[in-house]
């Protein structure tokens, strides 16, 4: 069974100054006004985010949609996009690892993985013990997760009174958010790099590629950081 203490735990994180609630309430917002933008009804707009629950995955789907991408080249981009969840997987679920507990969670709450709920786990999941980790993470996932659909919903709905600039705003958030968190994660010497240098390799790959800036500056930035980070023990 769940326990309970540990699952309350993780939905309070959605709580106080740290929440992942404003970003992705912000974010999904404006997904759901695109959604509709991109034809979807809202029965096919609550879908999305309750099956994919990825919003990168989800605005490239849309927005595909919306060029007339055939059905094969949205899967693949979107397959691409969500690839991103993988190393993320294998470097959480370990910490969250009990032989006590069923495989059932594991496999169920994997579903709950974006880089929210991620960012969390990752930062409080020392605090917990080890036996109830996964049901801490199970509780952060429910929280983000049902946001996301709730807010998809409201997007949906209310997708007439908001312009363009303010989908532009509200998209935005959430990758902010994601660089406060990253700022406040910098407790080692891998993090450190790896944050400093993607920050200011972004925008001068930019100028030169605006399409793989972000990709090479995160694949740069996180290799020179895992290798400095290697050879100091850090």
């Amino acid at each position: 069974m769940i326990n309970s203490q540990a699952l309350f735990t993780g939905l309070k994180c959605l709580k106080g100054a740290r929440s992942p609630a404003i970003p992705l309430s912000a974010c999904f917002i404006a997904l759901g006004a695109l959604l509709k933008d991109a034809g979807f009804n809202i029965q096919q707009s609550a879908a999305s985010s309750f099956f994919t629950y990825a919003l990168p995955g989800q605005l490239v789907m849309a927005e595909s949609l919306l060029l007339g991408a055939s059905i094969l080249n949205i899967f693949i981009a979107v397959w691409l996009v969500n690839f991103r969840l993988y190393p993320m997987t294998v470097s959480l679920f370990p910490l969250l690892d009990h032989k006590s507990q069923p495989k059932w969670k594991y496999y169920l709450s994997c579903h709950f993985l974006a880089v929210t709920s991620w960012l969390i786990a990752k930062d409080g999941y020392k605090e917990i013990d080890k036996k109830h980790r996964i049901d801490f993470w199970i509780g952060i996932g429910i929280g983000t997760w049902s946001t996301a659909i709730l807010m998809t919903l409201i997007g949906f709905l209310g997708a007439d009174l908001l312009n363009k600039d303010m989908l532009i705003g509200l998209a935005i958030v959430n990758p902010i958010y994601f660089f406060c968190m990253m700022i406040g994660a910098m407790k080692n010497l891998s993090v450190s790099i790896s944050v400093i240098l993607g920050t200011v390799l972004g925008p001068i790959i930019f100028l030169f590629s605006a399409e793989w800036s972000l990709l090479f500056a995160g694949l740069i930035s996180g290799s020179i950081a895992f290798l400095i980070g290697e050879n100091n023990g850090k």
